[in-house]
């Protein structure tokens, strides 16, 4: 087995039964790690793994890496793709870490003013020497978008009396459009802003006591919740108002038969729905329509108020439509999902996953994975059959799954985020840390499901996504430690080993194991 960690001897491994539905008699394509409860990046034998960039690590004289990152997106700057830019979300800050305090008093204005510079994204250029990875200090790529940046809505469209907004704010997943740009996704934007409902053509604003930064700067949440389109040799960033605003997990990109720009989002809320848009044509996200799926009838709805009179009813426009996209939603007939999180598109089949990551709510502790096959294929279909490709459980050795990647051979990469604080009651006894995992979905290891790698103690995996040539899997591991209320206490030292606050970093997964599973 490998861990990454610096400068500190280990202690033994608390490693406990594999939770898996496999045989150890049974043929296996590589020997999966067991669950563990260690504070490591630990990974199966045969897997490496080294940490590319860490929080704080300088990016430029003025910017430095943000925290807890999560969607990856990699960008190659040269033909073998060993010279890259990565953009990396940050999606929110933890105040105990970041100010390095108990939070025993209220937090300053001036203290939230930091909080806002550590989180939005990084564009960080990489480059791969003798086999390793490592990112350029000081590279004119090298750039930040936080939540002070100022962006501009997509075609200066007002919301709330302006045309562009104060920042990004917890930006989780994402997606890469055919014309290069990064899409990353605002999610859970009510902990700092608040929220507002709208119901009868009636807005009221709903405090979140949370990071409410609102206490302090006086931005409208309408202003958050959507997908915002990056230039990634520019850093120029823009809000896209046609996909809508709700919590979104992440903006998946591909084309349908005619040419025309799909991309299908999830709702990470419980109760949250699968979201689909469908350019009107061309490469561009300028035009085009927002449907939400009916799962239970196979169905894309149309969010058009032009053509919906439960819509007129509750709305005065289209733009209103689109600000409430989930009250829309639900008005319409969206089916009510387990959170939906990530989306992938297979590419062998085409068929469309999606993270349902769990429903405590209505007592779903494990989540599945939904499988979308849309009608003839084509994604610009509006029917589709909808099923259960698996589902999580101490039959199938994996709970809450949440983001995903498919490797050129089209197996399943997926990573797994049991919350900590569900982790420490005990919701989930026998599953160890978060977790990497891989899923032949074809050949003689078809629906198998082998652990890769396990997070340090109260971390998630996230992003995961591969260099061109699929030698390595790119990896963030988001808030280790994220139980800490004393920095003299921290409940994580990774990556840096005791009397050290926990990071959060991107770790690059190489090794002979990989190369074997992915070329």
């Amino acid at each position: 087995m490998g861990r990454v960690s610096a400068g500190v001897a280990l202690s033994g491994a608390l490693l406990e039964t594999a939770c898996s539905h496999l045989s150890t008699s049974m043929a296996v394509p590589f020997h999966p790690l067991p669950t563990t409860t260690e504070d490591n990046f630990i990974t199966a034998d045969g897997f490496t793994a080294d940490v590319l960039i860490r929080w704080r690590d300088p990016l430029n004289t003025k910017d430095k890496f943000g925290t807890n990152n999560d969607f990856l997106c990699f960008i190659p700057l040269n033909t073998d793709g060993t010279n890259a830019l990565l953009w990396v979300n940050h999606e929110y800050m933890h105040p105990v870490l970041i100010h390095n305090r108990k939070m025993n008093s209220p937090r300053t204005k001036a203290e939230m003013s930091l909080e806002q510079l550590e989180i939005g994204g990084s564009l960080v250029e990489i480059i791969k020497r003798n086999g390793k990875w490592s990112y350029v200090p000081n590279s004119k790529y090298n750039r930040r978008i936080t939540a002070q940046t100022k962006i501009p809505f997509q075609k200066n469209t007002r919301i709330m009396n302006a045309t562009s907004a104060y920042g990004m704010v917890t930006n989780c997943s994402g997606g890469y459009t055919p014309w290069k740009t990064i899409l990353t996704c605002e999610e859970n934007y009510d902990i700092y802003y608040g929220n507002s409902t709208y119901i009868n053509k009636k807005r009221q604003f709903v405090p979140q006591k949370k990071m409410n930064w609102y206490e302090h700067f006086n931005h409208p949440p309408e202003h958050y919740g959507w997908v915002v389109e990056v230039e990634p040799f520019t850093g120029h960033a823009t809000k896209l108002i046609t996909l809508g605003r709700f919590e979104h997990e992440s903006a998946t990109v591909t084309t349908g038969k005619s040419g025309k720009v799909v991309v299908y989002m999830g709702e990470d809320r419980r109760g949250g729905g699968i979201f689909k848009f469908v350019s009107d044509s061309g490469k561009n996200l300028d035009k085009g329509t927002l449907y939400v799926a009916n799962t239970d009838k196979g169905q894309w709805i149309a969010l058009d108020y032009a053509t919906n009179p439960i819509l007129k009813k509750h709305f005065n426009s289209q733009l209103e439509v689109l600000i409430y996209a989930s009250y829309a939603a639900e008005l319409v007939g969206g089916t009510a999902q387990d959170r939906p999180e990530d989306v992938e598109i297979d590419p062998i089949t085409g068929a469309i996953v999606v993270a349902l990551t769990n429903n405590i709510d209505q007592g779903n502790l494990y989540g599945s994975l939904l499988k979308i096959e849309e009608d003839s294929g084509d994604h610009e279909s509006l029917t589709f059959k909808a099923s259960t490709l698996m589902s999580g459980g101490m039959e199938s050795g994996f709970a809450c799954p949440d983001n995903m990647v498919f490797d050129g051979k089209g197996n399943l990469w997926m990573t797994s985020d049991m919350a900590e604080y569900d982790m420490r009651d005990g919701k989930y006894p026998g599953f160890g840390n978060n977790s990497l995992f891989y899923i032949p979905l074809k050949g003689p290891y078809a629906g198998g499901i082998y652990r890769v790698a396990s997070a340090p103690c109260d971390a998630e995996f996230t992003g995961p996504t591969f260099s061109s040539d699929s030698k390595t899997l790119f990896l963030s591991v988001q808030h280790p430690g994220a139980l800490t209320k004393d920095p003299s206490a921290p409940t994580s030292t990774w990556p840096d080993g005791p009397g050290q606050l926990p990071k959060s970093s991107v770790v690059a997964i190489q090794g002979p194991q990989l190369e074997k599973l992915t070329l």
